[in-house]
């Protein structure tokens, strides 16, 4: 299996690792609550570094970026950044990304761990010749730190106040002494940074950080945090067999301008979406897992297509899609587990609000 530079890190702490995407990736260190918890009350990180960073570089890079995005980059000043999609012609996604805009044609792209060869691939034979590219992942590393204190502990580390950094904006500095792309983004619901450090500083930033208070928090703790959060994942709210329209995402496609993927966009968006993402909240702590029905008045509305155990809420929570006619919010459901249907409500997506 690929390991991230702070791999070492992981196992001096006792962390569980597991095989996520092909990369051995701490699930957990301390425990799933507890880490949840640290995260909304304080604040954790992740090691995010098996993710992609790739950049686009020289006159074009902005227009290649354009026709192959949803969101309008146009948009974007120097610094900023945005939640966009990749698109198939069909319209459904190829992955969902963050696009930095540091300079007038500099790009940075983050991409999904387990679609980054894909992804590379991809924009790769759409790319016109004038346009640089260059794969980071390899010789950096990122760090989320997340939670209503990240952004305070991280500013003490660094050598100049980056509290005035706005949200989904980023700025170049020093943390713990070493030189960071500091971005101000996440995926938790909370506030705070993701920190691009290259590969051979990365230990040494993780090491300032825990001894400033951030607790170390693995993949299933942030599975639940952006579950609670409203985020999708690729590979269970989004896929190449999913519209953005029917993911609730319709706003992170633009409607002025083309893309890839754009007229099926605009076409479903016109007629209404046959199935819509929603929320669904357990009266139980029984976890809804992926797959499982959804029913109303004993008939399968749909499928859950991420389940989590919710610390903060005390119950299970989930995300499923069913069809447009029983997405009605408030509305009493259940849920298929062990050929029991386990009582539940069909919610708004957005479990908790930071």
């Amino acid at each position: 299996m690929l390991r991230t530079p702070l791999h070492n890190a992981h196992v001096q702490l006792g962390a569980k690792l597991v095989d996520f995407a092909g990369w051995e990736m701490p699930v957990q260190y301390a425990g799933i609550i507890a880490e949840s918890k640290a995260v909304r009350e304080g604040a954790g990180m992740f090691d995010v570094s098996h993710m992609g960073r790739v950049w686009f570089k020289g006159e074009g890079a902005f227009d290649f970026l354009q026709s192959i995005t949803t969101n309008d980059i146009g948009k974007l000043a120097d610094w900023g950044s945005q939640y966009s999609l990749m698109c198939y012609e069909s319209g459904t996604c190829v992955d969902d990304i963050i696009v930095y805009r540091i300079a007038q044609d500099v790009f940075q792209v983050v991409i999904n761990a387990a679609n980054r060869d894909k992804d590379i691939a991809w924009m790769k034979s759409h790319m016109p010749s004038g346009v640089s590219f260059e794969d980071a992942s390899d010789r950096t590393a990122m760090i989320a730190v997340q939670g209503p204190r990240a952004v305070e502990i991280v500013d003490i580390l660094a050598d100049e106040d980056i509290t005035q950094v706005e949200r989904f904006s980023a700025t170049k500095c020093t943390v713990a002494g070493h030189d960071v792309l500091a971005c101000r983004t996440g995926y938790t619901g909370e506030d705070g940074y993701e920190l691009i450090v290259e590969a051979d500083f990365a230990e040494a930033v993780w090491d300032a950080l825990a001894a400033a208070g951030v607790q170390p928090c693995g993949l299933a703790s942030r599975d639940v945090l952006r579950v609670e959060a409203g985020l999708p994942l690729y590979g269970h709210e989004l896929s190449d067999q999913i519209n953005p329209i029917e993911a609730g995402l319709g706003w992170v496609c633009a409607k002025e301008k083309q893309y890839i993927g754009s007229e099926a966009i605009n076409a479903m968006r016109a007629t209404g979406a046959p199935r819509k993402l929603v929320g669904i909240r357990m009266e139980s702590k029984i976890i809804p897992r992926e797959g499982y029905e959804v029913r109303q008045n004993g008939e399968q509305i749909g499928a859950v297509s991420s389940g989590v155990f919710s610390p903060m809420l005390d119950c299970g929570i989930a995300f499923a899609i069913v069809a447009k006619d029983s997405a009605t919010l408030d509305v009493p459901c259940s849920v298929v587990v062990r050929d029991k249907e386990m009582p539940a409500t069909v919610v708004n997506k957005r479990f908790l609000r930071a």
